[in-house]
């Protein structure tokens, strides 16, 4: 046997006993390892699967309930809504709750749709976009129903420079302040809505005709 044959059979025997020694310490680690890679491989797909078919399921239910709602069946809709909030997957019981008040609203209970927007508001588990959006449906409501102080309470924060919803949160205040005879606060939350480039067209044309009227009329009326 020549020198480079014995050396070639040599190096291969340490090869192997070096792999056998690697083997049994870390053998079983690879082992687990690959044994825990599937299993939570399959576990990830099982979940995926799940709480896709949970938002499929809500999403049908919440189609159904605005469905009813839009034939006038507000008692029906009102009871789906509630099953929602209480069974609902993701975004859907909020969702519902925000739908609940406003089939409230539309069936005359505005006592009732302000009390669960208020909830809504006053809900630290919701986004402050929902919160003030929650808000502001509120004080709309109660720009009919409700005194200056009531919409003002829910509506002046948003009424700040910067906030998306300080064009109808104006709007609404100052529709308030003018039922109230506030008529220098109707005056100038109008004139921050019609000098506001950012205000949409249709809220700056009202604005615009509300001060029309405001200027129009003596300060007795």
């Amino acid at each position: 046997m020549s020198d480079d044959s014995f050396i070639r059979e040599v190096n291969e025997e340490l090869r192997q006993d070096q792999f056998k020694s690697l083997w049994r310490r870390f053998g079983p680690i690879a082992i687990g390892a690959a044994v825990l890679l599937v299993v939570a491989t399959a576990g990830y797909v099982g979940y995926e699967r799940w709480t896709s078919s949970r938002a499929n399921a809500s999403g049908d239910a919440f189609s159904q309930a605005l469905e009813l709602a839009r034939q006038g069946e507000n008692d029906d809709a009102l009871a789906a809504f509630g099953e929602l909030e209480e069974s609902g997957y993701g975004s859907y019981p909020l969702l519902a709750r925000m739908r609940s008040a406003t089939v409230l609203a539309a069936d005359g209970n505005t006592e009732g749709a302000v009390a669960a927007f208020d909830a809504i508001a006053a809900d630290r588990s919701v986004t402050d976009v929902i919160a003030d959006i929650a808000r502001l449906r509120a004080g709309l409501l109660l720009v009919d129903h409700g005194s200056y102080a009531d919409v003002s309470a829910r509506v002046e924060t948003l009424t700040a420079d910067g906030n998306a919803l300080r064009h109808t949160a104006r709007e609404a205040l100052g529709l308030a302040a003018w039922k109230e005879g506030k008529r220098d606060d109707a005056l100038q939350l109008f004139q921050q809505i019609s000098g506001d480039a950012e205000a949409p067209r249709n809220t700056r044309q009202r604005a615009e005709m509300m001060i029309e009227l405001i200027l129009g009329s003596s300060p007795a009326e």
